[in-house]
């Protein structure tokens, strides 16, 4: 099948109020058009410098989310492309975003990781990290983010009792942190979880972006 057809294929499997983060790494901005072409205007990259090279060759009306690891020292890189960073994984990062959005004249969306796998590789907060930083107000007063909700990645394993309990964990610490520390914010509403492999579970504990690669664009290309 094509990245055409796999696109539709996904799109036509996904509840209403689910979108579909295509993630293009590793692709170049040919195969990237093709899935433009098929009407998807979410890309998720993982490296900075290959976001700051593609973003240019492509239509200005792709909403670009940076999912990867982020390195402060590439928050320069990042912020004038990314639509959305998914992958906040302390307050020091957030701050900078926040710093380098605000020199730009940005205010951009993003998201808290949370770490809930096995992997200790895996980037994010604990539960009670987060929540011990919002408790202290260490999130407050940032002009230049919007924190839009949490996102998360399940353990690298075919055991799918063991991803719904991940993701579960996710969906109920979402449900804690709006209602404690977000009750009337309409943007706090976003939660990225699942990939190729795991999506419908995810959507069953809430998502609502599915970031998905191998489905659509198969193997990397370089």
């Amino acid at each position: 099948m094509s990245v055409k057809d796999n696109i539709l294929a996904i799109k036509r499997q996904l509840p209403k109020g689910v979108e579909l983060v295509a993630v293009s790494k590793f692709h170049p901005a040919v195969v990237v058009m093709q899935a433009y072409d098929a009407g998807q205007r979410i890309f998720g990259e993982n490296r900075a410098q290959e976001l700051a090279s593609k973003a240019p060759q492509l239509p200005s009306d792709i909403r670009w989310h940076f999912i990867g690891h982020l390195q402060t020292n590439k928050v320069r890189q990042v912020v004038p492309h990314a639509a959305m960073i998914e992958s906040v994984d302390s307050v020091r990062l957030l701050q900078l975003i926040n710093k380098e959005a605000l020199r730009i004249g940005r205010v951009i969306d993003v998201l808290l990781q949370l770490h809930v796998a096995q992997e200790e590789a895996k980037s994010g907060f604990a539960v009670e990290e987060l929540l011990t930083a919002l408790t202290l107000g260490e999130m407050n007063g940032l002009e230049g983010v919007r924190i839009r909700g949490l996102m998360a990645m399940a353990s690298l394993t075919d055991d799918q009792a063991q991803i719904d309990r991940e993701f579960s964990i996710v969906e109920n610490t979402f449900n804690a942190v709006k209602e404690e520390f977000y009750p009337e914010d309409r943007f706090f509403d976003q939660i990225s979880m699942g990939m190729s492999d795991d999506w419908p579970i995810a959507v069953k504990h809430g998502s609502t972006l599915v970031r998905i690669g191998t489905a659509i664009f198969g193997e990397r290309e370089y």
